[in-house]
């Protein structure tokens, strides 16, 4: 093999593994199993997946680049979101989903439609179980049977990438009934919209749901901080005692 080939297919492999192991990263931080707490060492990463250091790196640096990540002085961590990021995202996407979501309606097709009927009852099958993470998968799955019918790619990557940043906030709030009950009526009006092939009111149901993920999300978010509250005046309260 000549050395231009060597080189080739050296840097392929590092590709590919930068690749695998970008996909593994976002997997993990779509389904919140990467929390506030977690630190990414490029080292380490490498390590497990028997790599050199470089693909690991250059993957934790594309999730940086994307928003997912944010470097640190140890290592990649997951970005705190402070109500005013939060709120600026769901800004984001009450602004572009709705006309994406109508769009995918108007070209839906069976293999997507099948999919959709997947993802809504796995979707109604967790929230029966309390099963908050399983209820993450489902959206993802909703969200990419859609999303994979919108033509234009760089309005369907942003808004999956918008969607994909409120993860690891979402987990402690789908753990309550009221804010799953919430997500699966909201699915259920959008598949019901986009499977009459209906833009018009898959757009009406979308600005609808995305209102009542809003309201439900800073319901839950605020009970939360009140749990948190008084947790810590119960603990204070015994240390003066």
């Amino acid at each position: 093999m000549s050395e231009a080939a060597i080189i080739e297919s050296g840097t392929v492999r590092r590709e590919s593994l930068r690749e695998q192991i970008y996909a593994d990263l976002l997997r993990r931080l779509q389904l919140s199993e990467i929390g506030p707490d977690d630190r990414l060492i490029d080292t380490d990463i490498a390590a497990q997946w028997g790599a050199s250091r470089m693909p690991a790196r250059e993957a934790l640096l594309q999730l940086v680049n994307e928003g997912y990540l944010r470097g640190t002085t140890r290592g990649f961590a997951v970005p705190v979101l402070s109500i005013q990021d939060i709120r600026d995202i769901f800004e984001v996407r009450r602004l572009l989903e709705p006309r994406a979501a109508a769009c995918a309606a108007r070209d839906l097709t069976e293999e997507a439609a099948i999919a959709l009927d997947a993802a809504l009852a796995e979707a109604r099958a967790a929230a029966a179980a309390s099963d908050a993470r399983r209820m993450i998968a489902a959206n993802i799955a909703f969200r990419g049977a859609w999303l994979a019918c919108v033509r234009n790619e760089r309005l369907a990557a942003t808004i999956a990438r918008f969607v994909d940043h409120v993860q690891t906030v979402r987990l402690e709030t789908l753990r309550r009934p009221p804010t799953r009950a919430v997500v699966v009526d909201g699915l259920a009006g959008i598949h019901a919209a986009m499977r009459a092939r209906d833009p018009i009111t898959t757009a009406d149901r979308m600005t609808a749901f995305m209102a009542a993920a809003e309201e439900a999300f800073f319901a839950a978010r605020g009970a939360q901080i009140a749990d948190e509250a008084a947790e810590a005046q119960r603990i204070s309260s015994r240390g003066q005692g």
